[in-house]
């Protein structure tokens, strides 16, 4: 009697068929790709203005834009009272910075930290916690920075030029609406609310838990100032690189107003949205509109452009190592 022997070849595992880690690896980089075609006028022509400036200032903003990735891993140290591993902390950071330029704004720096924390054995109920105390934090220090500058420095800004007459009434009205809408949902809905309910209470317990450790507020709260504030800097030093006729702080001002209004547009890494909101902040600030160009395509050549690719590598490197 002869006994058949199995397939070598079972499904799943055909041969020349890549496995999906591998496949995982090699998506960012053709994310990448695909941004990059998409986005090569903009990419020619900041290089194109990168050639003629100072070039102390531009390694001044490269400097400010590699301290972001210190102030954002500070920032989620702070945000989480257990101890997460230092390096590969820093690592996620700038992979997630990656990340986050390949999907729609937060969504893909949120996606990795939370499989980042998750690897590191924190329950899925105290990561996303972790995250929108991170995210609540910058927001609040990012929104107090502008209005704190725009007290300080109340002509910095020509606000005429930023709001559109008559846009002011239908804005309110939309985001009255919409808040509205979700407090209906909330209060109609029991599911909704369970889980809500559920969260908030898993949300502030862990805000309790950080507080109560004077290192993780002062890590909370000092990398969440300082995440914006080094981005302006940025931005302030490829200002000067290109002689842009604008005060320092006044560009300060310009980048956190900017930020600030576009956060709502749900672009990935806001390409095309952050460039316009800067382009018209920057003239609200004073400046010529060609200029004015010119440095922000410069300024995003540097905080997105350079950094993308190494950044996607380093991501490939981290799910191949099953760090994330």
């Amino acid at each position: 009697m002869t006994v058949e022997r199995l397939p070598q070849n079972l499904p799943g595992r055909l041969p020349g068929r890549l496995p999906v880690r591998q496949i995982l690896c090699l998506l960012p980089l053709a994310l990448v790709a695909v941004v990059a075609v998409r986005h090569r006028s903009v990419l020619a022509e900041g290089f194109g203005h990168l050639a003629s400036a100072k070039w102390p200032w531009l390694l001044a903003a490269a400097a400010a834009t590699c301290l972001t990735w210190v102030a954002a891993a500070v920032t989620r140290q702070g945000a989480l009272v257990q101890r997460l591993p230092r390096r590969r902390l820093l690592a996620t950071q700038f992979a997630a910075g990656a990340a986050n330029h390949l999907l729609p704004t937060g969504l893909g720096a949120s996606a990795v930290n939370l499989r980042f924390m998750t690897v590191c054995g924190v329950p899925l109920a105290r990561s996303s916690s972790a995250l929108a105390l991170y995210m609540l934090a910058e927001s609040v220090a990012r929104v107090g920075l502008l209005l704190a500058l725009l007290i300080a420095f109340p002509d910095a800004l020509r606000i005429s030029e930023l709001v559109p007459d008559g846009a002011v009434g239908p804005l309110l009205l939309a985001v009255g609406a919409a808040a509205c809408v979700a407090v209906t949902v909330l209060l109609l809905v029991r599911r909704v609310r369970t889980v809500v309910f559920g969260f908030l209470r898993t949300a502030l317990g862990e805000a309790r838990s950080v507080h109560a450790r004077p290192a993780r507020a002062l890590a909370l709260w000092g990398g969440s100032f300082s995440f914006p504030l080094l981005q302006a800097a940025g931005l302030a030093a490829v200002g000067q690189a290109l002689a842009l006729p604008v005060p320092p702080l006044h560009m300060a001002v310009a980048y956190l107003a900017a930020t600030v209004a576009v956060a709502l547009v749900p672009t990935p890494g806001g390409i095309g949205s952050v460039e316009a909101a800067l382009i018209v902040a920057l003239v609200a600030a004073g400046g010529p509109v060609a200029l004015a160009t010119a440095v922000v395509l410069a300024y995003r050549v540097i905080t997105v452009w350079l950094p993308l690719l190494p950044g996607a590598l380093t991501l490939g490197a981290l799910v191949r190592l099953k760090m994330i």
